[in-house]
């Protein structure tokens, strides 16, 4: 038994979708959630700020006594690639658990992979299935709309901004004929209603944040490390407004009781510095 809390982090507000799964999941477990809205998306900017927003995002989790830690965020996942954090504390992103749960799920043997720019020029995505299955085929394609879109709250199915743009970037995984879709980032899942419409009630989604908090729940049950308790709490940080983040989270986690506090970037950016 161990009742510290779970890291969760995320550019932004996407990875609530891992701590709704968390919550539904495993409800005794506290979660601190990491939401770095200041500096949301991840997925336009370079390998090198992916890296470095990346390490700020850890060091800060760690800070706060975890006991695992979660990259909610396919950009972070895909750049870090197999490269595991050197602190002692049991680490998981979403690529190879997404992953897993697609090669599982597909039954003709082609996966669409939506994703941010970031995520899709890194190919961890492709990587990840190749080991598991080369027989394979992916068909990769960049969303770079859906962030803001999500983020902004544009998410209803009958919006023709977000029919539009889900035709846009899914008409040519739907034309290849894939059976299953990862949803590689964890802010796609906003979108489902939407992406299950146009691709088809055949096509199996694969939510890329949820995959993740089940990979880190068995890791937890493997090794007597689920809390004790009967109904854990949400702690939630910010690097923007703490209202505006608390209005938005409601969206993405419906009732689920939490408090934001925020954290400026320069405190971020001392703990990588060695500085507290």
């Amino acid at each position: 038994m161990d009742n510290r809390a779970i890291g969760i982090f995320d550019s932004g507000l996407g990875g609530l979708t891992c701590v709704a799964e968390m919550k539904r999941a495993a409800p005794a477990e506290d979660i601190i959630y990491f939401g770095d809205t200041a500096r949301v998306p991840y997925g336009t900017r370079s390998r090198e700020t992916i890296l470095e927003y990346a390490a700020q995002d850890i060091a800060f989790a760690a800070s706060k006594d975890v006991k695992v830690i979660i990259a909610a965020c396919g950009t972070v996942s895909s750049a870090l690639g197999d490269t595991i954090p050197d602190n002692g504390i049991p680490f998981f992103g979403v690529v190879h658990p997404a992953a897993q749960a697609a090669a599982r799920a597909t039954r003709n043997g082609m996966i669409g992979i939506t994703g941010t720019p970031a995520t899709i020029r890194s190919g961890a995505y492709e990587r990840a299935i190749a080991r598991i299955s080369p027989d394979i085929r992916c068909i990769p394609t960049a969303c770079p709309l859906f962030v803001p879109m999500v983020e902004n709250g544009i998410t209803d199915p009958d919006d023709v901004v977000v029919q539009s743009m889900v035709e846009r970037y899914l008409e040519g995984i739907r034309s290849s004929g894939a059976d299953t879709l990862i949803l590689g980032c964890t802010h796609y899942p906003h979108l489902n209603e939407a992406i299950q419409r146009y691709m088809g009630d055949d096509v199996t989604l694969i939510s890329s944040g949820a995959a993740a908090a089940m990979a880190a729940i068995e890791h937890l049950k493997a090794n007597d490390g689920l809390a004790g308790r009967e109904c854990g709490t949400v702690r939630c940080f910010t690097t923007d407004t703490p209202d505006m983040f608390r209005e938005n989270a409601h969206r993405f986690i419906g009732g689920v009781d939490l408090t934001v506090e925020k954290v400026s970037v320069d405190t971020l950016s001392d703990l990588t510095r060695g500085r507290t």
